[in-house]
């Protein structure tokens, strides 16, 4: 067995420092859309996926693969959302496995209200700590890492590329 490469200092405080800055950063956008709107993260995630495809619908199988979920985490997700009134699921009619996520009404409308917050939160603890030029190489940098991750097939699940901005209140 050979000797691992193993990090040189510079490189293991990057590393530490981004899984350092990740979590406490994902934990306050969270915290920051529960405490003002009563729905974490995850949940807006899955509402901002919806919101981007026709009808505010997608294939469950397909919204675990955009949001990175596990199938069992959205599910489990999902159901609580229904609860709420937030989703609608239902089976697809041409196929008899395959069921449909879709948001409703109400889902729609606590989106656009969570929006804002979402999007200044993301502003104030990330965007606008850095510079356009630093901005630019965190977008080229986690790009290469996305694409590399989607080639080898080792992220939580298969994941689809991103084709567009954003054309929602969201992201």
């Amino acid at each position: 067995m050979s000797e691992p490469r193993w990090l040189s200092e510079p490189d293991q405080k990057a590393w530490r420092s981004y899984l350092t800055g990740s979590q406490l950063l994902t934990v306050q956008l969270d915290k920051e859309l529960r405490d003002s709107h009563g729905i974490g993260l995850p949940e807006y995630e899955i509402m901002v996926r919806l919101s981007e495809h026709e009808d505010r619908t997608m294939r469950m199988a397909l919204l675990a693969m955009d949001t990175t979920m596990s199938r069992s985490r959205l599910t489990h997700s999902v159901a609580r959302m229904e609860k709420k009134g937030l989703l609608e699921r239902f089976s697809i009619a041409e196929d008899g496995r395959g069921v449909n996520c879709q948001m409703t009404e109400a889902g729609w409308n606590l989106l656009v209200t969570m929006a804002p917050t979402h999007v200044e939160s993301v502003r104030d603890h990330l965007v606008d700590l850095l510079d356009p030029e630093e901005m630019a190489t965190l977008g080229r940098v986690f790009g290469k890492v996305t694409a590399h991750m989607r080639e080898i097939g080792k992220g939580p699940v298969d994941t689809p590329p991103i084709d567009s901005e954003p054309s929602t209140p969201g992201s």
